[in-house]
């Protein structure tokens, strides 16, 4: 975490000395640096310091996240102008200025919006480097209107964000070479740790929603200004502000659903289609000289869809929710002009966003941060919701557990349902053929069903969803080759069989897509079936047999269908219940519980998961957990039914036995004088490791506490004995007692690997599982035969992840002892 932010204010301070050296040397003939190579090396800058502000973020919330990812984006956006202006793209008279100018004025109010919380929150450092970088941009918002304003002031303000990197570096310099000792005042990161984890501790909240907001005061700004007479012009030089703010808001939306926000993430999702489609239409009149139209239908869609998101999230928070309505009423000023983002209509509405997100910014920011929190009304709703007994609100720690196991990710159906509604009556508009651009469809239809629908199945497959994640991706690179094809000019008026093969081709994929949710449930069904009749209505085009209205209508009846499934995932994810229900499945698989049984899955990172499952195998249950090695099916020793039901459940071969598991040799001291000091001395060096060490049966595993269980352990000469080189484990046998051990999977199957395949294989035969991602290793332990230890000799019955020659040097070692 020291070197993060270490990383981060240096950055900052690296990019400010480039600037100050280049204002400084503005006024001569030739620059210092050409503007090409500032650019250049400002993206440089820009990607290290978002990811110092994302490695920040994801483990404490703090101001300087918001910093940096703000400088990031901004110079990500300065830095593209910059090479524009280098490469000659800017060469008529104010190019430079009305390219700069929205960008500048966002990050000047933004950045003193960071400054002022972070003055009162006592982050001086921070603070002073906000400011500083706010009052640089102010002074070149003014120079480029006043000749009055040298640039040397520009320069000054950067020198002060490089001194203060200077006493920072210094500061945590002086703090290594000390060891802790020395410590200047607002470098001692240490103290900051401690205060944020308290912070955190009070209750979930989105850090990310602050740099989010701050891009939707960027992207309103370019809009904005025009409005206000700021800048001249609308062209191809504010399009770096709108595409960074873009691609940075993909970014929040991915870091939303890290932080397990879904309806945040949904938003920021819905806010970059629209920059995205903004910067498309600044870049348009580079192909054609009248402005492009904009798809009616497709934007009153859009605008429920913000209806819908921003009645949920007024749940949470009504000033949120409040927010979300400046995006219903953009949406519908778009579709009420035909020019859409070259009127006043929606450009007056970006400049209430602008606003209003300004405000935003400053209450979410100032909330994560202070300890005396700005009234959001958080909480208001629920509390009237809760006199109510039809809707009751989902809460607690397992709110967004998935159903297999456990994520750090939150579920993004609710997005990948909405996208599929807005490619859908994107593509309602079928456009001029001889013009197909004229009409703007392809920002709805590739970033919306295209970018943001792989993002949504990448999503859903970190949660173990594979059937969801691959319909979503297969859907995203329909939509994205379709709707550059149809929609880019790429496919013209000919048609050839290539496309008709490709499409069957991918109808063959979604048929099979078809067949699986069939088992998954009747929504889904018809979601994919939906899908099938727009795949035949781009076959139809394709080989010149579309008949009139068809296109439209399966796209109609695919959007309906994806917005049943949206209103479904978000009922589903706010209340408890089924006011919305996806259904039961179509064809229901007996044996592996059909989607009926939920098997409890608890993080083992966790020490009261870990307590959990040793209650549960405390009471006669069988549970799988991870190991040093692969995972394994467990029951107690003193539970004879348990070991039964593991015996059972696992259809056992006769040459299989289960094994034996202990958390140290301390459980079989009273039983030492059974084992001969050979062995005991082998059995001390071996463990603990992914070494099983077949023993001769004896008196000994009477202490074991094992009574009627022994009998379905080992065989009747011998018993497979183990400590494992896992923390996790051997502090669940020492809460538990020693354990009864089998491999997570039917005889003869290959072994399990991830806490997800437990379940998967076993199916209802396991009561709980503890879930720790992949296995360490895929191979299995190696079983040694010790039963003839004290004649010198030793056997293999299988050589695991220790090899044998690691086993016979420890041998070796203690015969010599």
């Amino acid at each position: 975490e020291s070197l993060h932010s270490s990383t981060g204010l240096l950055g900052i301070s690296a990019g400010s000395l480039l600037l100050a050296v280049h204002f400084y040397g503005l006024p001569r003939a030739a620059p210092l640096i050409p503007s090409t190579a500032l650019g250049v090396l400002l993206l440089i800058l820009s990607s290290l310091l978002a990811y110092a502000g994302i490695r920040r973020s994801l483990r404490n919330a703090s101001l300087f996240s918001s910093l940096c990812l703000t400088m990031s984006v901004f110079w990500c956006g300065y830095g593209v102008v910059f090479i524009l202006g280098g490469q000659g793209v800017l060469n008529d008279t104010g190019d430079f200025r009305n390219a700069l100018v929205p960008g500048l004025v966002t990050f000047t109010l933004a950045l003193l919006i960071i400054a002022v919380v972070g003055f009162l929150c006592r982050e001086v450092v921070l603070a002073m480097i906000a400011s500083a970088v706010s009052l640089a941009s102010a002074h070149e918002v003014a120079m480029h209107y006043s000749t009055a304003f040298g640039s040397s002031a520009v320069a000054c303000n950067y020198m002060i964000v490089c001194l203060v990197g200077g006493y920072f570096a210094l500061g945590r310099i002086l703090y290594f070479l000390t060891k802790e000792k020395i410590a200047l005042p607002g470098t001692d990161l240490a103290k900051k740790k401690t205060h944020e984890q308290m912070q955190s501790t009070r209750g979930s909240m989105n850090h990310f929603a602050v740099s989010g907001l701050i891009l939707n005061m960027l992207s309103a700004s370019v809009f904005g200004c025009r409005l206000l007479g700021v800048t001249g012009k609308l062209f191809i030089g504010q399009v770096p502000w709108l595409w960074a703010a873009g691609i940075y808001q993909i970014g929040i939306c991915i870091l939303s659903y890290r932080a397990m926000d879904v309806l945040m993430a949904t938003f920021f999702g819905f806010t970059s289609i629209l920059k995205f489609a903004g910067g498309y239409c600044l870049l348009y009149p580079i192909w054609q000289p009248e402005e492009p139209s904009f798809p009616t239908p497709f934007l009153v869609v859009f605008s429920i869809l913000f209806a819908v998101l921003a009645l949920f999230l007024t749940l949470k928070s009504p000033v949120d929710g409040l927010y979300l309505l400046f995006y219903v009423a953009y949406c519908i000023a778009l579709a009420c002009r035909p020019k859409g983002f070259f009127e006043g209509g929606p450009q007056g509405v970006d400049v209430a966003i602008f606003v209003a997100s300004a405000l935003m910014t400053l209450i979410h920011l100032y909330n994560v941060k202070a300890s005396a929190k700005i009234p959001t009304g958080k909480g208001a709703v629920k509390a009237l919701l809760a006199r109510s007994s039809f809707l009751k609100i989902r809460e607690g720690a397992d709110l967004h557990a998935p159903y297999l196991g456990y994520s750090k990710y939150a579920d993004a159906e609710v997005l990948g349902y909405a996208c599929s509604v807005l490619a859908s009556f994107a593509i309602t508009m079928t456009g001029d053929p001889q013009a197909p651009l004229a009409t703007v469809v392809i920002p709805w239809v590739v970033v919306a069903g295209g970018i943001l629908k792989l993002l949504g199945g990448s999503v859903a497959f970190a949660r173990g969803k594979t059937l969801e994640s691959s319909v979503f991706i297969l859907y995203a690179v329909m939509w994205i080759i379709w709707g550059l094809a149809r929609y880019g000019g790429l496919y013209g008026t000919t048609r050839s069989f290539h496309a008709a093969v490709g499409i069957i081709a991918f109808m063959l994929f979604n048929g099979f897509i078809v067949f699986c949710t069939l088992f998954l449930n009747i929504a889904w069904f018809f979601y994919s079936l939906a899908f099938l009749l727009i795949a035949v209505s781009f076959l139809l085009d394709a080989i010149h047999a579309l008949p009139a209205g068809y296109d439209i209508a399966a796209a109609l009846i695919f959007g309906l269908v994806s917005f049943y499934c949206f209103l479904s995932a978000l009922f589903n994810s706010i209340f408890e219940g089924s006011c919305l229900p996806m259904g039961r499945p179509i064809v229901q698989l007996s044996g592996v519980g059909g989607g009926m049984t939920k098997c409890l899955h608890l993080p083992a990172r966790k020490a009261s998961s870990v307590k959990r499952i040793a209650d549960i195998l405390k009471n006669g249950g069988t549970c799988g957990i991870p190991t040093d090695t692969v995972y394994v099916l467990v029951a107690a020793c003193n539970r004879p039914d348990a070991v039964e039901k593991a015996h059972q459940s696992k259809r056992q071969a006769q040459d299989r036995p289960m094994s034996l598991w202990i958390s140290s040799l301390k459980q079989l001291e009273p039983a030492k004088h059974l084992f001969t000091p050979l062995l005991w001395d082998f059995m001390e060096a071996a463990w603990p490791s992914p070494i099983s060490l077949v023993v001769p049966r004896g008196e000994w595993v009477d202490f074991l506490g094992m009574k009627d269980s022994a009998k379905y352990v080992g065989t009747p000469q011998s018993v497979a004995i183990r400590i494992p080189d896992c923390s996790v484990t051997t502090h669940l046998i020492d809460l538990v007692g020693p354990i009864v051990v089998t491999s997570a999977n039917p005889t003869g199957e290959a072994d399990t690997t991830h806490h997800n395949q437990v379940y998967a294989k076993l199916g209802d035969k396991v009561d709980a599982v503890l879930c720790d991602g992949p296995s360490p290793e895929n191979i299995a332990s190696t079983v040694v035969d010790c039963t003839k230890i004290d004649s010198g000799n030793i056997g293999f019955f299988r050589v695991g992840i220790i090899p044998k020659s690691q086993v016979l040097q420890i041998l070796e070692q203690v015969q010599k002892k």
